[in-house]
């Protein structure tokens, strides 16, 4: 088979079934009826020798044939959109583009504020979804286009672009009255408080923030986890509630912290410094759109890199 056999068409058919998993939904993204679906895909077929998709439950999944041309397709059509659409612009302004990040719940208390804002006054029809994935499907998921960015500490996610945006440490949580602050006299801002001592406490953690837990089981305190939670912003109301302590991001505790009923315990902790970054797809690197996001994610959030003063 030569590429003169194939129609353009045809491979942005494959490439609109291949990320929608559905023949019925890409017809819809490229403006055909199904009946016209179908057949070239019928066509793509027969050219390539190979059945490409095969039913699933609600539409299609791909043959190995087929994941294997994937990233060539969807990286060549790219190629080819750039190139005719050279001098494309975003306008900000008239756009009602929906832009779609991952963000972990502690990410959006974080981040989503601030970014939301400034989009408003630049950009006031334009739609933010944040959509957390597993951290194993956000690269994927970005080189689809299904993510427009990710922000966090996203050590496994590999085969981005990437930005460090700043850096944080986690820390202990405590209520400001809790008995394990006066046992020892120490004042709440100790910041050499020695692990011994962590293992008088109970800990409450979060199951999709492995890092905390991962810290907890170094240190030896599995046996000290008393609760196990979907989210991270419930844990805050259960610190000031019990005597139970949380290890969270420093960047958000403070906030907390700010109430005047919740210290921060600040211990040296093995993997307690991690970075978080800005991640993007490589094929949206001269995206206009995406270009402005990340150019206000950086503007808004990297002090990593900001000057001095």
């Amino acid at each position: 088979m030569h590429i003169k056999d194939i129609d353009l068409n045809l491979l942005r058919l494959f490439d609109a079934v291949y990320r929608s998993r559905s023949v019925s939904r890409a017809a819809q993204m490229l403006g055909l009826t199904q009946p016209a679906a179908s057949q070239g895909l019928t066509r793509l077929r027969l050219l390539i020798q190979d059945p490409l998709f095969t039913r699933a439950p609600g539409g299609v999944q791909p043959t190995a044939k087929a994941d294997r041309l994937s990233a060539a397709v969807a990286s060549a059509l790219t190629t080819l959109e750039l190139a005719l659409n050279e001098s494309a612009s975003f306008e900000p302004a008239v756009s009602a583009q929906t832009f779609r990040l991952h963000l972990s719940d502690i990410g959006e208390a974080r981040f989503l504020p601030a970014l939301i804002s400034a989009v408003r006054r630049q950009a006031p029809s334009i739609r933010v979804e944040s959509a957390p994935l597993p951290h194993d499907d956000i690269a994927a998921a970005l080189n689809s286009g299904r993510l427009d960015m990710a922000i966090g500490f996203l050590p496994t996610v590999q085969g981005t672009r990437q930005h460090a945006l700043l850096q944080d440490r986690y820390i202990v949580l405590l209520r400001k009255d809790h008995p394990w602050l006066s046992a020892a006299d120490a004042s709440p801002e100790a910041a050499l408080t020695p692990l011994a001592r962590l293992r008088q406490l109970d800990y409450a953690a979060v199951r999709s923030h492995a890092e905390t837990l991962h810290i907890l089981q170094l240190l030896q305190l599995e046996d000290r986890l008393r609760l196990t939670a979907a989210h991270f912003l419930a844990l805050p109301d259960i610190v000031r509630a019990t005597d139970l302590a949380v290890l969270m991001p420093r960047n958000i505790a403070q906030g907390f912290a700010q109430s005047g009923d919740c210290v921060l315990v600040e211990p040296t902790l093995p993997l307690s410094d991690f970075t978080v970054s800005l991640h993007w797809s490589a094929r949206f690197e001269n995206d206009p759109a995406n270009r402005w996001l990340r150019d206000l994610v950086v503007a808004l959030f990297d002090v990593l890199n900001a000057p001095p003063g």
